[in-house]
Formats: structure tokens, C-alpha cells, sequence
């Protein structure tokens, strides 16, 4: 990796870090809860069970116990494949807490994924939901110990096996250690394993409680959450943790439909969402929040102010955060009252400092960064993180993300074009699913843009007969878009395609975001009639 020798042209701190005390691992959080507050509501289950902190910690000892059992040794890798479950969070933190390293797997990873991720990783053992997933483990993990286990076995009731090492794997993991290898979304080519420590998480994890301490409940309010974000994914194992230090009672869920229909029976108090996730709940129009929601943290990629504006008029404040797999997610929050800048995503959390490079890109550095790549070069250069993304920060510390250096297109005119905020203002259209602005060595810039299926059943159109009142609809998302930008970033023609940018189909990342390069190829005759 190249060194950052660039002078900086900014810099922000966050302070001294919240930090893990006795350089201990993440089991002390759950130890500290069952010891402190034991009875407690941790968790309540979306069949109604209510999980206190003893229970957890009980839970999550047997599970350990199992663990060990089957052969799970210090440092060893340990696979998970599920949606997100009380189950796959007692397996997290019963790996975790006697030494083992969690290799969480999207449900949607295809077979080459699947082999590429246990092999680089190293798995000796795997848990998942189904018993397709876990044949499909079988089949492309040949170096698992044992076949695949289900998942919900570790939380069964029932005794657990003897475990004489418990106290002293326990006893031995400290905060530097190994935690979890996340694999990168990977826009292109393989991931890559990022490692993450226990001191890694906890300190992104605490930094967003210290900055939202109200929103966790740390005041003793009864601070209540869905969560529906992927356990597959860091942001979502980074916001457990966080509320687990604040101890906010979680409703696990498995997906964004669920969600929904858990707000009216759990009535949460605050959410952690995607912009993806806001602006399906924007098109649905106010659906019940369950009457107490009051905040939202926001992240994972840029939001646009008019959904900002939107939450703000059903009196839900949006929190815009930043962060990225290699900083255990968390970088910058908003905080509340004057800590809340709209249009940023927030300061940097305690521990943390971010940086603009001579070129515009952000940097970080800190407690939360992580130690390198699985297997490969180290992530940071000179102390820093390029983080890919261009930014800027005003003179209170408040970071403004401005685009992504990888995917600033730059036509044959030699004109500079940021894609993503005029993919977020065209995709708000009721009718649009997905929206991919290219123009990169072109005359002009251009869009493909998708339909949304359910929302054409819903408006009575059909494709056919109805393809010139679609046709104007796009238009009019096209036009507004445009005309946010100068002429020559506007969007000059546009191609609605058939099929949907799609996770399954290899064309978005587990996190939403766009796979340019698998869209480019696959409507590579749709990009020909754009510029023909």
C-alpha cells in the first residue's frame, strides 16, 4: 500500500477513547450486565420472550461449553451463516468469549464466495440456519472439521457438555486479540478478510454510545430497539455491541419486512437503518413507528436530505454516521441538540481521529482501525486508514462525505462527476428500484435505471401498456436529479432495463451498494444504446 505522504488539509479528534477495561474481551460486557442487573430484559424475542441479562450470560456459557466440545480452539475460525437471530448472537459472543474467531457468511454468498471464504479464512467449524446452507458448507468448505451444525442448536435448552477449560479460555482473551475476520464487500475482485479485535469493536461500539448516551438508555430510560441489520455484516454485530453497553433492549428480526411488522408490537424507541431501508419506508408512506420512535442512526451509505426532511416532518430525528468495515464501522456520528449538523455525518467518536489528505480523501486513524488483512497487507499506511472516500470537515470537526474516489467518473470533456447523489435523487421515485449513472470516457453523462415490480402492480401500470407514462415518471426523477448538478454532470439520456440490480444476482453488496463493474458487463447492450 502506498504511504500517505501528503500533507493533511484537515484534521478532527475525537478525544480519548471509551476503552475495555483490564485490556479484557467483549465477554465482559455480558458479565458486567448479568452481574450489575441481572434480571434485566436484554432481549425480547419476536415471539414475545423476554431474555434477561442472567439468562444471556447462562445462555451463552452453555453455548460456549458446546463450542468447545466440538473442538473449537484458540484463535480457531468458526463460520456462521444466518439471518439475524437471538441464536446467531449467543453463538457470537460464546465464540468470542473463550478465544475463537467468527467468520460470519451472508445468506446470499453464492459457491464460489462460499469456497473462497472458508478456505482464506481457515474455518474448522461452521454453524448455519438451514440444511441447504449447511450442505451447501459441506460441499465448499473442505477443511471444516466436522459437517456444519444448525445454528439453532446452540441456543437449545438442555445441559451442556463439560467444559473444564471454560474459566481459563475465559479467563485468557484479551482485548487485542482476534475477534472476527469480516470479508469485504468486494465492488470488485475477491473480498478481502478484514480482522477486527475485540478492542476494535468495543471502542466503535462505545464511541456511538458516548455520543448518543440518551438514545442507549445509559441514563436508565427504557431504550428499546429492531434490530434488523445483518449479523453477516460488521455495522450490525458494532450496533449489538452497542446495545449491550448501554442496555437497550434488542428485538432481533430477520430483514426489513419483519421489521415492519414488529414496530407496532415492540414500539422501539430508536432505529438503526440504511438509507436503502428509509427510503422504502418513505415510498410506503408513515407506517406505524409504534408510537415512541423518536431517533434514527443513519449509515452505510449517503442519505438524501429530502428523506432527512421526511423523518423530520413524522417527528423522527435521522443521525447521519460514517463508517466502514475496517474502523469496526463506526468513524462519525451526530450527537443531539447542537451536536447535530445536518447535511455531515457527524464528529469523530472518542478515540478516533479523521483526517482530509492534500487530495481531498478521508483518513482515519484510532483505537477502532483494524490490524491489517487476513492473510494480506497491512490496511493502514503511516499510522492512517485511506478510507477511499473524499470528504471535508468544517471548522467544529463535523465530516461532510463528498463522493468516493474509485467512482468519480470523468467524461472524455475531462469533467469530474460524483454518480451516487444522483443515484440517491433518482431512485426516490416511487416507480424506481435501482439507478447506476455511468459516463466514464464518455461524452455525456448517462443512467440505467431499474423498476420497481411491486410498486408498478400497486400503480395499475404495466410495462407494455403503459411504457410512456413510466417512461415520463423516470424522466421526471431524471430531470429533478439533474438539476441539482451544473450541465455537464446533468444526466442527458437514461435507459430503463429489464431486471433489478439484486444482491442474489451479483450486482449489489450485501451492503446495497452497486457492483459497477458486474452492471457494466451484464447490460453491456444497454450501455451501447445509451451511447449510440
Amino acid at each position: 500500500m502506498t504511504a500517505v505522504t501528503s500533507p493533511l488539509a484537515a484534521l478532527a479528534d475525537g478525544g480519548p477513547p471509551v476503552d475495555l477495561p483490564d485490556d479484557r474481551g467483549l465477554a465482559h460486557v455480558v458479565d458486567e450486565h448479568a452481574r450489575t442487573d441481572p434480571g434485566r430484559a436484554v432481549f425480547l424475542l419476536p415471539d414475545g420472550t423476554e431474555i434477561p441479562a442472567g439468562r444471556l450470560r447462562d445462555d451463552v456459557d452453555r453455548a460456549a461449553a458446546r463450542l468447545l466440545a466440538a473442538g473449537l480452539g484458540t484463535g480457531e475460525r468458526l463460520a456462521v451463516l444466518g439471518v439475524t437471530s437471538y441464536a446467531w448472537v449467543v453463538a457470537d459472543l460464546a465464540a468470542l468469549s473463550v478465544g475463537g474467531v467468527v467468520v460470519p457468511v451472508y445468506p446470499t454468498s453464492s459457491p464460489a464466495q462460499l469456497r473462497h471464504l472458508l478456505a482464506d479464512s481457515g474455518a474448522v467449524l461452521a454453524l448455519a440456519d438451514t440444511a441447504e446452507q449447511r450442505a451447501a458448507l459441506d460441499a465448499t468448505g473442505p477443511g471444516l472439521r466436522r459437517p456444519a451444525a444448525p445454528l439453532a442448536d446452540v441456543v437449545a435448552p438442555g445441559e451442556a457438555p463439560a467444559a473444564p477449560d471454560l474459566t481459563r479460555r475465559r479467563d485468557e482473551v484479551g482485548a487485542d486479540d482476534l475477534a472476527t475476520i469480516v470479508y469485504t464487500s468486494g465492488t470488485t475482485g475477491d473480498p478481502k478478510g478484514c480482522m477486527i479485535t475485540h478492542r476494535n469493536m468495543f471502542v466503535a461500539a462505545a464511541g456511538v454510545v458516548d455520543r448518543q448516551p440518551g438514545m442507549f438508555g445509559v441514563d436508565g430510560s427504557a431504550a428499546t430497539t429492531v434490530l434488523a441489520l445483518p449479523l453477516s455484516h460488521v455495522f450490525g454485530r458494532t450496533v449489538l455491541m452497542s446495545c449491550l453497553i448501554g442496555r437497550t433492549r434488542v428485538t432481533p428480526v430477520p430483514g426489513f419486512p419483519e421489521m415492519l411488522e414488529a414496530l407496532p408490537r415492540v414500539t422501539p424507541t430508536f432505529m438503526t437503518l440504511v438509507p436503502y431501508a428509509l427510503e422504502k419506508i418513505r415510498k410506503a408512506g408513515a407506517t406505524s413507528f409504534g408510537g415512541r420512535l423518536r431517533h434514527v442512526i443513519c449509515g452505510g451509505a449517503s442519505l438524501d436530505p429530502s428523506t432527512h426532511a421526511w423523518f423530520a416532518d413524522q417527528g423522527v430525528t435521522v443521525y447521519q454516521a460514517y463508517g466502514l468495515t475496517e474502523s469496526a464501522t463506526a468513524v462519525t456520528v451526530n450527537g443531539p441538540g447542537p451536536d447535530d449538523r445536518i447535511g455531515t455525518v457527524g464528529r469523530p467518536i472518542a478515540g478516533v481521529r479523521v483526517g482530509i489528505a492534500a487530495d481531498g480523501e478521508v483518513l482515519v486513524a484510532g483505537r477502532n482501525v483494524t490490524p491489517g488483512y487476513w492473510g494480506r497487507h497491512p490496511a493502514t499506511a503511516d499510522g492512517w486508514l485511506p478510507t477511499g472516500d473524499l470528504g471535508a470537515l468544517d471548522d467544529d470537526g463535523f465530516l461532510t462525505i463528498t463522493g468516493r474516489r474509485k467512482e468519480i467518473l470523468v467524461t472524455s470533456g475531462g469533467k469530474n462527476v460524483a454518480p451516487t447523489p444522483l443515484e440517491d435523487r433518482v431512485r426516490l421515485h416511487p416507480l424506481i428500484s435501482a439507478c447506476m449513472v455511468v459516463g466514464e470516457g464518455r461524452s455525456y453523462v448517462a443512467a440505467l435505471v431499474t423498476l420497481d415490480e411491486s410498486a408498478l402492480e400497486r400503480a395499475g401500470l404495466d410495462r407494455d401498456h403503459h411504457a410512456d407514462t413510466i417512461r415520463a415518471g423516470v424522466a421526471e426523477a431524471v430531470d429533478a436529479a439533474s438539476a441539482t448538478v451544473s450541465r455537464a454532470e446533468a444526466i442527458r439520456r437514461f435507459r430503463i432495463v429489464r431486471g433489478d440490480f439484486t444482491v442474489a444476482g451479483g450486482h449489489l453488496t450485501p451492503s446495497m451498494k452497486l457492483k459497477r463493474a458486474a452492471i457494466l458487463r451484464d447490460w453491456s447492450a444497454d450501455l451501447d444504446e445509451l451511447y449510440s
